[in-house]
């Protein structure tokens, strides 16, 4: 009989091994501080080389509640704000980070957004949406969304075309993203594409896929149970559809979704969960499953050939929504 563990490539159980020789105290262990701190120091270990772009330019977004939020454009060519509607203007992903609404930041996720837009050909706008414990369920949510709306409406200033616009994520920044496109849905603020890494959708953490890679697979049961212990303030926080999309009540007419999932991932049912949703809704589902990785694999691009093959079909996604 075979077990989880003999369902990983040798790269990755390589990855794991190494992981365990290294011996550093699990995130869950630390203080948030601290776990974000031991995030960031680790996050570029294992990645592609950082592709170099013409245009990264910094800038801020605000929130509902005047607070700025920071944020990062790629785009594989030069541009400049658009005076006139003739004028050429590219598309854009909105991308939010992983982390379990705890950690993570533009700068964890620098080389991923670069490699998107570098492949795609499209812009990529990366958002630093505001972390638990500090901020509660639903800030990052709020955050999100915020930043959404006001992409699209001021999209001109920044080079971009705010009628051809997607959202993505990784883990809880897919979380955001699926969210994200529901509340579009209900704007009336026509998104082409969901780009979905390994995104959270359930509301517990129930699922057979929960109890299959609940230790040692890189994400483990108590690094969740410790990220959500941070993020929501009471039970019912996870109950709210926009903490578990799969809780949504309706899901008809949102955005074509490409969700790409880790086979060794305690998330990897409810994203299953969550596609089946959207195509029983009669959205337009592209379903990718790496075999034999983990969770976080698509920042280990150097070591895993599936992450590079990840970011190549991620890309195809863009490519084909937006129509470059």
């Amino acid at each position: 009989m075979r077990t989880p563990l003999t369902l990983l490539t040798p790269a990755m159980q390589d990855v794991l091994s190494r992981m365990a020789r290294a011996g550093r105290p699990s995130l869950e262990t630390l203080a948030p501080e601290q776990a974000r701190a031991a995030y960031e120091a680790g996050a570029g270990v294992l990645e592609i080389p950082k592709p170099v772009l013409p245009h990264v330019k910094d800038f801020q977004i605000p929130a509902r509640d005047g607070h700025l939020l920071d944020a990062r454009l790629y785009a594989p060519d030069a541009i400049s704000p658009i005076s006139s509607p003739s004028a050429k203007s590219l598309p854009v992903l909105l991308y939010f980070h992983g982390g379990g609404f705890t950690i993570g930041s533009i700068a964890t996720h620098d080389v991923l957004c670069r490699q998107l837009s570098h492949l795609s050909g499209c812009a990529v706008v990366s958002l630093d949406y505001r972390l638990a414990p500090e901020h509660k369920f639903p800030t990052a949510a709020n955050d999100a969304w915020d930043a959404l709306q006001w992409l699209a409406a001021h999209a001109p200033a920044l080079g971009l075309d705010g009628a051809r616009m997607a959202v993505g994520g990784d883990s809880a920044g897919g979380t955001l993203a699926a969210m994200c496109a529901i509340l579009a849905r209900d704007a009336g603020l026509e998104l082409m594409l969901q780009l979905l890494f390994y995104p959270g959708c359930a509301a517990h953490q129930d699922t057979a896929s929960h109890q299959k890679f609940a230790q040692g697979f890189v994400l483990s049961e108590a690094q969740i149970t410790w990220f959500f212990s941070q993020y929501v303030s009471s039970p019912a926080d996870r109950d709210d559809w926009r903490f578990a999309p799969l809780n949504a009540p309706d899901v008809d007419g949102v955005a074509p979704v490409w969700v790409g999932l880790a086979e060794c991932d305690p998330l990897v049912d409810e994203g299953v969960m969550y596609a089946d949703k959207l195509r029983a809704a009669g959205a337009t589902v592209d379903l990718e499953i790496y075999r034999g990785v983990t969770h976080e694999f698509i920042k280990m691009g150097r070591v895993i050939p599936e992450a590079r093959q990840a970011h190549s079909d991620a890309a195809r996604a863009l490519r084909l929504a937006f129509n470059l």
